[in-house]
């Protein structure tokens, strides 16, 4: 099991959600650092949105400079190198796509590569199948996420909330941050692409869908605002 498996949301919400992992066993873990920057190599050549390995983070990262005002500049992503050379120790090391085909074609390429690596596809169950299948692979297992059904559910966040919030699945970006970026948003004072980039940051496992992200905050924005009349109309 992945730390994504429990991305909140419908299924037309996750219709952009791909985090392709590459995972060694205990039996192989020991020599696996190559492997694993192999893999990150690969799916670099395959337009990934964000990817992280070994704990230093994704594309986009906090400052090492900590001041009150240092997650609201603005800062440049860093590059897929900068992630691949990161990865010092042996672990999991993951990629995101917003793009089906883009998984169709990592998928077939770890397959002619064969690095001996478990690789895991988390996404909706029958995307992630037919991935395989493109890829000439036959899905080995599945595991399903049951949602939030036990407990105070009540006390839980809103819905966007729990979108942005579990898409860093070791809780890293906090409810309180997301419902303050989302009023920026709704204010004019930050745009979705912003915001996301922002919440992004904080998922050191390099996990966290950006684009994802910036089409929620849209989408919530357009119906903050409700559709607009012209005259005639009012």
């Amino acid at each position: 099991m992945t730390n994504t498996l429990h991305r909140y949301g419908s299924p037309e919400s996750l219709r952009d959600d791909f985090i392709v992992f590459a995972i060694p066993s205990k039996s192989n873990r020991e020599g696996s650092g190559p492997k694993l920057r192999a893999f990150l190599e690969i799916a670099a050549k395959h337009g990934p949105i964000n990817m992280g390995g070994g704990g230093k983070g994704g594309f986009y990262r906090p400052s090492e400079r900590v001041t009150p005002l240092v997650h609201w500049r603005a800062r440049a992503a860093v590059p897929p190198s900068a992630v691949i050379e990161g990865c010092e120790n042996p672990g999991t090391v993951a990629a995101v796509f917003d793009d089906v085909e883009k998984v169709k074609a990592l998928l077939a390429e770890l397959r002619q590569r064969d690095l001996g690596m478990s690789i895991n596809v988390s996404a909706l169950t029958e995307d992630a199948r037919r991935a395989a299948e493109a890829a000439g692979l036959t899905r080995h297992s599945v595991e399903y996420s049951l949602g939030f059904a036990f407990g105070e559910t009540d006390r839980m966040p809103d819905r966007l909330t729990l979108e942005l919030a579990t898409m860093c699945g070791h809780g890293m970006v906090a409810f309180g941050l997301v419902q303050k970026l989302c009023h920026l948003v709704k204010e004019g004072r930050r745009t979705p692409a912003e915001a996301a980039r922002c919440l992004a940051r904080f998922c050191t496992c390099g996990v966290f869908n950006v684009t994802r992200a910036e089409r929620l905050l849209v989408e919530s924005l357009a119906l903050t605002r409700g559709p607009r009349t012209t005259k005639e109309e009012s």
